[in-house]
C-alpha cells in the first residue's frame, strides 16, 4: 500500500534516545508502512523520570517569541504535577521551535509551517499549529510577523490552486510526496498535494479573523489577502455545483477506497441543495457522502469572520456581502439537510448526507468533526443539539470511538481501528465543563506520551507505547491550548497533582 500523509510511525524509545543525546525534535527521515500495522515500541522503563527539557537547544530553535516563553514560564507555575507541566513546556513551543520558515516576499514577511515529519504547508495544520499563539499577538512584535508571514503565504498558496490541501515551499516546485505523484487531476507547480477539502479554506479564514480580533493589525489585509479571500470564495460557490459539477476532479491510482473519488473523479451522486461538496475529510480520507456536515457549519462560521474582516480591516462591503450571503444559505441548507433523528428520537447533527435522504452517523478525531464544532465556534458549546451529538460521538453509535486499557477517545479510518488521537481528547476537555471529566482526560493524555513529552497523532487503545507519528506540531500545540484553557476555566484541576 502506498504511503500517504498520516502514515508515519516512530519508535517511542528510539525518539526518546535521540532527544536525551541532543535535546532536539530533528526527526529521522520517516518511513512509510501501513497505517493499520503499528511498529511495536519496546516497553519503557516504568514511569517517566526524566523531565529534562526535550525542546532544541535556543541556538538551533526555527522561531522565538519572549511573550511565549514568558507565557511557558507563568503557565508551569500553576500546574502541580510534575510531569504534566514538563508536557506543557515542550509542547507549547513545538510549532515555533521546529516548524516555521521565515523569509520575506516582495520586502514583507513570509512564513512557511511545516507540519511536522512532512516537510510540506497544509492549509489547516498551519492554522490550527499558530493559533495557540494569537492571545499573545497583540503584544509580540515577531509573533506578528510570523502571523503576517502566514496570512500572506496562505493568500498566495490560494492563489496557486484553492482546490489543493498542501503546498511545497518553492511555489515553482513539483510535488516531492511519494504517494501524490501520480494523482490524476490538475497538479500545478508549488501544490504538494491537491485534495478538495472545504475545511482547508476555512481554516484560512478562521485564521484571519482570529488575528483581526486578537490585534486590529490591518497589515496582512491588503489587496493579496484579499485576492485569495475572494478565490475562496468562489471556490465554495463552485463546490455547490447548483449548476454543474465544476472544475475539480481527482483520482488516485492506487484504487484505496479511501485515497480516491468514484464517477471519474467527482465523488458520489448528490442532490443540488446549497450545501458545498467537500471530496476530502480533514483526515484526508475520501468523504463517502459529499456533504460533510461539519465543514459546512464550520464554512458557515468561517464566511461570517471573513465578512468582518473585510468590512472592519479593508471597508470591502462587496467581499462582505458576498460571504454573508453564502452564509446564509449554508444555514438554512443546513438546517434542513444536514440533520438525522438520534436513537432518543431527537435530532443530532450528521456525519456525511447526499442531499436525497440518505446519510449516517460517526465521528472523526480530526477538526472539524462532529465533536469539535463549539470548539470551533461553529455552534454554541451548550447548544441542545450539538451536545447530544457531542455525547453520541463519544459512545458505542461512532464505530471510531475506541476504549481500552489506555483509556477512551476518537480515532478514524485513516490510521485503523483501535486507535485513539490524542486530539479527540483535548478537544473533550476544551469543550466540557465538567472539572472532574477534565481531570480524568489529563490523566490520559499524561499517560499517552510514551516517555517521549509530546502528543503524538494516534495511539493503541490498550497500549500508547504503540502510536504514530512522534513529531505531530499540530497535536503538541493544541495540548498547550489546552492547558491554558484549562489554567483560565478551572485553575484548581492543574493546582493539584494528577
Amino acid at each position: 500500500m502506498p504511503t500517504h500523509r498520516r502514515t508515519f510511525l516512530t519508535s517511542g524509545t528510539a525518539l526518546l534516545a535521540g532527544a536525551l543525546a541532543s535535546r532536539s525534535m530533528a526527526a529521522p527521515p520517516p518511513t512509510p508502512i501501513s497505517p493499520a500495522t503499528p511498529i511495536p515500541v519496546p516497553p519503557a522503563p516504568g514511569r517517566t523520570t526524566d523531565l529534562n527539557s526535550r525542546r532544541p537547544a535556543p541556538g538551533d530553535r526555527k522561531f522565538t517569541s519572549p511573550s511565549v516563553e514568558a507565557r511557558i514560564a507563568e503557565i508551569s507555575k500553576q500546574i502541580a504535577d510534575p510531569e504534566l507541566a514538563w508536557m506543557f513546556a515542550n509542547c507549547y513551543p513545538n510549532t515555533l521551535d521546529t516548524t516555521v520558515r521565515m523569509g520575506t516576499v516582495d520586502g514583507k514577511p513570509d512564513a512557511f509551517v511545516i507540519t511536522g515529519d512532512i516537510p510540506c504547508l497544509w492549509l489547516r495544520d498551519s492554522s490550527a499549529q499558530v493559533w495557540p499563539y494569537l492571545p499573545l499577538a497583540k503584544g509580540d512584535q515577531q509573533l506578528q510577523t510570523l502571523f503576517n508571514g502566514l496570512i500572506a503565504r496562505q493568500a498566495r498558496c490560494l492563489l496557486i490552486d484553492p482546490y489543493a490541501n498542501a503546498f511545497m515551499q518553492n511555489p515553482q516546485a513539483r510535488s516531492d510526496l511519494s504517494w501524490a505523484q501520480r494523482d490524476l487531476t490538475d497538479m500545478k507547480p508549488g501544490v504538494a498535494e491537491r485534495k478538495w477539502e472545504l475545511d482547508s479554506l476555512c481554516w484560512t479564514l478562521r485564521l484571519a479573523h482570529g488575528y483581526w480580533q486578537a490585534t486590529k493589525d490591518k497589515r496582512p489585509f491588503d489587496a493579496l489577502w484579499a485576492s485569495g479571500a475572494r478565490a475562496a470564495l468562489r471556490t465554495m460557490r463552485e463546490q455547490q455545483r447548483l449548476h454543474d459539477n465544476g472544475p475539480y476532479t481527482f483520482r488516485r491510482p492506487d484504487g484505496n477506497a479511501t485515497e480516491t473519488l468514484m464517477l471519474g473523479g467527482y465523488g458520489a451522486a448528490s442532490r443540488k441543495v446549497g450545501l458545498i461538496h467537500s471530496m476530502f475529510r480533514p483526515s484526508d480520507d475520501a468523504c463517502t457522502f459529499p456533504f460533510l456536515i461539519p465543514s459546512n457549519l464550520f464554512a458557515a462560521s468561517a464566511l461570517k469572520g471573513l465578512a468582518k474582516v473585510a468590512m472592519e480591516a479593508r471597508g470591502d462591503a462587496a467581499l462582505a456581502r458576498d460571504a454573508n450571503a453564502l452564509a446564509l444559505q449554508l444555514d438554512r441548507a443546513l438546517l434542513r439537510y444536514g440533520r438525522m433523528t438520534g436513537p432518543d428520537g431527537h435530532p443530532v447533527w450528521a456525519y456525511e448526507v447526499d442531499g436525497f435522504g440518505n446519510g449516517f452517523f460517526m465521528d472523526d478525531a480530526n477538526v472539524p468533526g462532529l465533536s469539535s464544532l463549539a470548539y470551533l465556534g461553529a455552534v454554541p458549546r451548550n447548544d441542545p443539539i450539538f451536545r447530544r451529538t457531542a455525547a453520541l460521538c463519544w459512545s458505542s453509535r461512532n464505530p471510531y470511538f475506541f476504549k481500552g486499557e489506555a483509556g477512551a477517545g476518537i480515532g478514524g479510518p485513516h490510521v485503523g481501528l483501535g486507535m485513539i488521537w490524542p486530539m479527540s481528547l483535548i478537544v473533550r476537555a476544551m469543550t466540557s465543563d465538567s472539572p472532574a471529566e477534565i481531570r480524568a482526560l489529563l490523566r490520559t493524555l499524561k499517560s499517552s506520551h510514551a516517555g517521549t513529552g509530546f502528543m503524538h497523532e494516534s495511539f493503541r487503545q490498550d497500549d500508547p507505547r504503540h502510536y504514530t507519528r512522534a513529531w505531530f506540531a499540530w497535536a503538541n500545540s493544541l495540548f498547550g491550548e489546552m492547558i491554558m484553557d484549562v489554567a483560565r476555566r478551572f485553575p484548581t484541576v492543574l493546582a493539584q497533582p494528577l
